[in-house]
């Protein structure tokens, strides 16, 4: 991340948002004994610009301590989003923790509730992958989300019940219908960075392509270097 993209952090986290570049989305399994917060950490130092704290079995608690885990180990490199869990992002927040927003999926609070609750500050991402859902977001009103997270990509077994796989050509399609900046995700690897970002994408999440990399930090500089080429 360049100095300017750092100093700004705090000040304007939505714009930031907006061009995403290597997104990583935690997988707490798949990090296994090095722990999320010093994966996210090494990443972060190979230049990745967001992190999402995503757990989807742990209790309210423990993903509340790992929330503040991530923050305090990324420190003011990179935006820190909490998958989901809206109050646990508010309660991180209260806390003081370097927390920046939140992303939501089809089937957790309204996301225009979602942005009454966290203010005009925070991020606000949505995971889409539909038409229906892209009328759905048009029909928002302007600034509740500043970015999609739309596939996946390819079949992956981070996500078993995800939809059909979009593949780049349906990134693409998806991409160009949105009406704001759209993150792909889902099985992305470092031969489909050059062709999603000139699909039209913002940025690119991973989960496996750093959390099980024997050098997350290795992996992150890779990744960002073929999404930047």
């Amino acid at each position: 991340m360049s100095a300017e993209a750092q100093s700004g952090l705090t000040r304007r986290p939505r714009a930031l948002a907006r061009n995403t570049g290597i997104y990583l989305v935690t997988d707490t399994t798949q990090c296994g004994d090095r722990g999320v917060a010093a994966v996210a950490a090494a990443a972060v130092a190979g230049g990745v610009r967001t992190v999402q704290v995503r757990e989807k079995h742990a209790s309210a608690a423990d993903f509340y301590a790992l929330v503040l885990a991530v923050a305090d180990a990324v420190g003011n490199r990179a935006l820190v989003l909490v998958d989901d869990r809206v109050d646990l992002y508010l309660a991180a927040r209260a806390a003081g923790a370097r927390v920046h927003g939140v992303h939501v999926g089809q089937s957790d609070l309204p996301v225009s509730s979602v942005r009454s609750l966290v203010g005009p500050d925070a991020v606000v991402g949505l995971t889409a992958n539909t038409p229906t859902h892209l009328d759905a977001v048009r029909a928002l009103a302007p600034g509740t989300v500043d970015y999609l997270g739309a596939g996946v990509i390819h079949p992956t077994s981070t996500k078993p019940d995800h939809p059909a796989p979009l593949g780049v050509d349906g990134f693409r399609a998806f991409a160009s219908a949105a009406p704001v900046p759209t993150v792909a995700i889902g099985g992305i690897g470092l031969s489909d960075l050059r062709g999603l970002r000139a699909a039209g994408a913002s940025g690119a999440a991973v989960v496996s392509a750093i959390c099980t990399a024997a050098d997350p930090r290795r992996s992150a500089e890779e990744l960002v270097a073929a999404w930047e080429g």
